[in-house]
C-alpha cells in the first residue's frame, strides 16, 4: 500500500457538531481538507466516517499518518 499524501504537518482545527456525520480524508488528496471530496478514487484509500459524540473543537489529522484516525496524535512531529 502506498503512503498517503501529507496535506499539512499539523492538525486541522474545526468545530464539530454533536450527532453530525463527517468523512475524514485519509488519502491527503482532497481539496476540501480535512473532509473527503472523493479524490481517493482509484487508490487503496477510503475516507474515515465518524459521528461527533459532542459539539467541540476537533483536531483532525492533517499528515494522514495518525494512529488514531481521524484525530491528530502528534505523528506529524516525527515526519521528515
Amino acid at each position: 500500500m502506498s503512503n498517503p499524501t501529507v496535506a499539512q504537518k499539523g492538525p486541522h482545527v474545526i468545530e464539530l457538531e454533536k450527532g453530525k456525520l463527517y468523512a475524514w480524508c485519509a488519502c491527503g488528496r482532497s481539496t476540501n481538507q480535512p473532509h473527503c471530496d472523493g479524490s481517493h478514487m482509484g487508490t487503496l484509500f477510503t475516507p474515515e466516517p465518524f459521528v461527533a459524540d459532542e459539539s467541540k473543537t476537533g483536531h483532525l489529522c492533517g499528515c494522514k499518518h495518525t494512529g488514531t484516525p481521524p484525530f491528530c496524535d502528534g505523528t506529524h512531529k516525527k515526519l521528515d
